[in-house]
């Protein structure tokens, strides 16, 4: 029997070779200003997300289901995902991208859960406007793992009480800034593809996705 039962995922740059709301903005003609507001480091990352979801206002999300739909998938993905569940391990997406998005990547792999921002839709039309998921922020210097639009660990937790699982039975994979709350979390922190400022604090690191069924 598997010493994981729990597998969590970050999606974008680790389910998937892109980062959705680059793809949207390139898409849809809003890529310089992106760029502006990510790269402003005096805003706080929750702030990023709202003033990002601003972008999208008046945009169709049925479209933009058909743009996040044709970002490609990792390599290995699909055939990890299938031999986690052949095994009965549970598994996650935790993304600090829009519920939506999550839920369609959900059902296509067959994942158990996905946790997200809200991006609200009225009619199929995006209004602006983003519920956060992270309902408990922290702006301090201390805590700075707590100061994104979705806290990982916290989400971590959440899932291993519902599901009476032990948090060294847990394993996350993720490759950004906002991922390493939960590596750190985790019985295994896997970073995948990942820049050395997040590598540091993974337990294991790799660019091939069939190497974390060695750690099952």
């Amino acid at each position: 029997m598997s010493k994981i039962k729990l597998v969590v995922f970050d999606m974008d740059g680790t389910l998937i070779n892109d980062r959705t709301i680059f793809v949207f903005a390139e898409k849809k003609g809003f890529l310089d200003d992106l760029k502006k507001l990510i790269y402003n480091n005096e805003i706080e990352f929750y702030k990023k997300s709202k003033e990002i979801a601003k972008s999208l206002k008046g945009m169709k999300s049925n479209e933009l289901i058909k743009i996040f739909r044709e970002i490609r998938l990792h390599e290995n993905v699909e055939k990890v995902v299938k031999e986690l569940k052949k095994r009965n391990i549970k598994t996650a997406i935790i993304t600090d991208s829009y519920q939506f998005v999550a839920d369609d990547l959900k059902k296509r792999l067959g994942i158990d859960y996905a946790f997200a921002n809200n991006l609200i839709i009225h009619d199929d039309i995006v209004t602006g406007e983003l519920e956060i998921n992270n309902k408990e922020l922290i702006e301090d210097e201390v805590n700075k793992n707590n100061i994104y639009s979705v806290c990982k660990s916290c989400i971590l937790e959440k899932l291993c009480k519902i599901n009476n699982i032990k948090i060294n039975e847990t394993m996350a994979i993720g490759d950004g800034k906002v991922d390493i709350c939960m590596l750190k979390k985790a019985g295994i922190g896997i970073a995948f593809n990942a820049p050395e400022e997040v590598k540091k604090h993974a337990d294991i690191c790799t660019n091939n996705m069939l190497e974390i069924l060695k750690y099952i």
